[in-house]
């Protein structure tokens, strides 16, 4: 089972080349490796160019920032896999959970996998308001999608690539996340969650989501949940 694992890329020159490393390390051999660098202003071009091609490695340059959730759409029409997952690139989620995510779409028991940071599993101490706007917004997600999630917010969502291929995603920044939440929900596909483990960044370490991303996702939590519902006949799952 062939792995597409989308890595947005904007100013992460320090850490780029280490994420790509990681995920080649993840325990799996079929992979595909797709960055789509969002016009990054610092040396991240130039880490990715030095790069030796490699049949496993897709890169593509976006010549205007346009948001992680652009860069997403992107590389929605190149994946060749059998299954996609998203990967930060700042190494706050480790690429090892991979095989584990895989396990229940792998079995057939699962459509999607939320790699859940609030779980069970040890994480790095989060600031208290980035966890209780996590929490918040996964609540409120929860009650429009009728889903019982505990991190809507978690970039690891693993989902079978016929599905994923088949979205007709709209957002261009953060709001990526309840966006793919409210359309597996509408599709009533089976979502697992695993718990992961979680090395959250500061914002004095280049964290780039804040408090107006998670204003903006209320909003996208409401307009995907309630007034941009898929229909039917978008969802290869036949659940719709």
């Amino acid at each position: 089972m062939k792995l597409s694992v989308i890595i947005p890329v904007y100013n992460e020159e320090r850490t780029v080349a280490d994420v790509i490393r990681q995920v080649r390390d993840c325990g799996l051999s079929d992979l595909e490796i797709i960055v789509v660098n969002d016009c990054s202003t610092d040396g991240t071009r130039t880490q990715l160019e030095s790069l030796p091609p490699a049949p496993d490695l897709k890169i593509v340059h976006h010549e205007i920032n346009r948001g992680k959730g652009a860069a997403i759409r992107t590389a929605q029409k190149l994946v060749t896999g059998d299954v996609v997952v998203i990967q930060d690139a700042d190494l706050e989620y480790s690429p090892r959970e991979f095989p584990r995510l895989l396990r229940p779409i792998r079995e057939g028991i699962a459509d999607a996998v939320f790699g859940s940071r609030y779980s069970g599993n040890e994480i790095l101490v989060d600031s208290f308001w980035h966890y209780m706007g996590n929490k918040l917004l996964t609540a409120l997600s929860n009650v429009f999608s009728n889903l019982h999630l505990t991190d809507m917010e978690t970039c690891y969502k693993m989902i079978r690539a016929d599905i994923f291929k088949s979205m007709q995603l709209e957002c261009n920044r953060f709001g990526i996340e309840p966006e793919l939440t409210a359309r597996l929900a509408h599709r009533r596909c089976r979502i697992y969650e695993v718990p992961i483990s979680y090395h959250a960044r500061r914002f004095d370490e280049g964290k780039k989501i804040g408090w107006k991303d998670a204003l903006a996702a209320v909003w996208y939590i409401i307009k995907y949940n309630v007034f941009r519902r898929e229909r039917p006949a978008d969802d290869p799952t036949g659940r719709a």
